[in-house]
């Protein structure tokens, strides 16, 4: 017989699946928790996962009142369980990190450093026990600490932490040691990779509101499920990239600040970082509403923070008002390299249907209809992957292997699910189907699967191997080769143009000098290599996409290179 706790737990993991039955069976089972007493770490995530779910996919207007309602109280579980000294090393784990009570402690970014402070300075402190770079502390912290080096140079044990409390008077230490950085006369790059060769671990003791448990983007209206969630088998991808628009809204710069900053916490306290949200570029952030309570905010980084080739988008995805996944998309001309990231708890939720929708807004921003999947998506050194059954998934959707022997033995585990349907993959046939990328081409029958082989990192391989072969690996000597041809051969004046455009036009020259022919390209072909070249620099590179996309000579230069 399963203890009370165990079975109340059960009816509401059960509950949270059946929508369309009465409210009163969920609130009655919510409503046995005001009584409940959780004696281990296992049991509160597991109610938290849960809660957090209903409060996503909500049944109804009394369900989510009650819900939220727990949530607000549920840090009560946590503190009760820590001064029981319960074991509560449960609620650190990365899957369900970030529950109300708890902390987070991890080697994050300068970047993000610099913004946690500015936001939750009290919240912050450095965690000396992971401490492990002595010398390079001892090399860099001289800067900051007069006559440091008398003692680092020469002792084996320098007390470290009493020299910063000397230094930092009333402040709190790494309130104090991110001030000192951002006083050095050098660009955001340089201090980022002084304060990253410090390899310090920050605990952030995060409060309610930036804690997955409270963490809510405001919404005006619920959507409530009333009827059995979509499936898979109800998704068809095809059908889905060609459906009508997405509805838009461009926000505004404040607006884009918050959705940015919610975009932090919620990886942060995850221990993660995404370079979409860590850099993203508040002032052109769009919001797109994905129907069924479903938001996703889609944001690209500014350009100093851009890709030398590919463009780059990210979006938060929210579901009434909960993050529930990102997604990042690493785009060339017309094909995409998509990462989805659905939330561990959200798991059980409409998953096909909202991955579908982020494609199709990946269309429709960006013109991409070529989607590729990453091998470590599906499982390859992800046992996670393995698990979940991630290649499947993606290709009931209608997803390839592009490895010829990977889509034969595809095929071969799909004809023994039709002679018997109660056949199920191995372990280790998922590891073999893992191995290689996966791609999804809307229009498959006019391309011929040129995009098949092709992997941007061949276009860098490409180049490294012409700067070896021509100007004996100096990096310097290609570059302006580069550059002084591809100026001439495109007639390229640029004395105008902004700083982050020169950028795009020193990184591009690089691939577009190995173009044989490009001397001989015509007056428009030239022109629109041109605007490229600018785009790429510019305020969005969605246009830098869809400029690509109609220079078919830069497109077929750069498939050559990249397979």
């Amino acid at each position: 017989m399963l203890h009370p706790t165990e079975q109340l737990l059960d009816d509401l993991e059960t509950a949270k699946r059946e929508f369309g039955i009465p409210q009163a069976k969920i609130n009655s089972a919510l409503s046995r928790l005001e009584n409940l007493k959780l004696e281990d770490a296992d049991a509160l995530v597991r109610l938290h996962e849960t809660l957090l779910f209903l409060r996503a996919y909500s049944h109804g207007p009394r369900v989510l009142k009650k819900v939220e309602k727990i949530l607000k109280t549920f840090r009560q579980w946590v503190d009760a369980l820590r001064a029981a000294e319960v074991d509560l090393s449960a609620i650190d784990d990365p899957e369900v990190s970030g529950i109300a009570g708890g902390s987070v402690t991890s080697n994050f970014s300068y970047a993000i450093v610099r913004w946690l402070v500015a936001k939750y300075p009290a919240q912050l402190s450095i965690d000396w026990d992971w401490f492990e770079e002595e010398d390079r502390f001892g090399a860099t912290m001289p800067t900051f600490l007069p006559l440091l080096e008398d003692d680092a140079m020469v002792e084996a044990h320098v007390p470290y932490r009493e020299w910063l409390r000397a230094a930092k008077g009333r402040r709190r230490e790494l309130v104090w040691l991110i001030e000192r950085f951002e006083s050095l006369p050098f660009s955001d790059k340089t201090k980022a990779n002084l304060y990253d060769s410090l390899k310090l671990h920050i605990t952030w003791r995060y409060g309610f509101r930036a804690s997955r448990t409270g963490m809510r983007l405001s919404v005006r209206r619920i959507f409530f499920h009333k009827s059995p969630l979509i499936a898979r088998r109800d998704i068809l991808l095809s059908r889905e990239l060609t459906s009508e628009a997405i509805p838009l809204e461009r926000l505004s710069r404040a607006q884009g600040e918050r959705v940015v900053n919610l975009a932090r916490e919620t990886s942060a306290v995850r221990y993660r970082e995404l370079h979409g949200f860590t850099y993203g570029d508040a002032s052109r952030i769009l919001k797109a509403d994905l129907g069924r309570g479903t938001q996703a905010f889609v944001t690209g980084v500014p350009p100093e923070k851009r890709l030398p080739l590919r463009a780059y988008h990210a979006a938060l995805i929210f579901k009434n008002g909960v993050p529930v996944a990102y997604f990042e998309g690493l785009s060339i001309c017309e094909r995409m390299e998509s990462g989805f990231n659905l939330y561990y708890t959200f798991r059980d939720g409409e998953t096909a249907w909202l991955y579908a929708r982020i494609l199709h807004l990946m269309r429709q921003l960006l013109g991409v209809t070529v989607f590729s999947i990453d091998p470590y998506q599906v499982g390859h050194e992800n046992e996670e992957g393995i698990e979940s059954g991630a290649f499947w998934f993606y290709r009931k959707l209608g997803f390839r292997p592009v490895k010829p022997e990977l889509l034969k033995l595809t095929k071969a585990d799909e004809a023994n699910v039709l002679k018997n349907p109660g056949h199920r993959t191995s372990a280790a046939k998922l590891r073999k189907l893992a191995a290689g990328h996966m791609l999804f081409d809307l229009n498959e029958e006019k391309s011929r699967n040129r995009w098949d082989k092709f992997e941007v990192r061949n276009i860098g391989l490409a180049v490294q191997r012409r700067m070896a072969r021509e100007f004996d690996g100096n990096a310097a000597a290609i570059r302006e080769q580069s550059l002084d041809f591809v100026k001439r051969a495109l007639r390229v004046t640029s004395r105008s143009w902004s700083e982050s455009e020169l950028a795009a036009l020193r990184n591009l020259s690089l691939v577009l000098a190995m173009i044989p022919d490009l001397e001989e390209w015509n007056a428009d072909q030239k022109l629109l290599a041109t605007r490229i070249i600018r785009a790429k620099g510019g305020r969005d590179e969605a246009f830098y996409l869809k400029l690509m996309q109609k220079h078919a000579a830069l497109r077929d230069a750069l498939m050559r290179f990249g397979c």
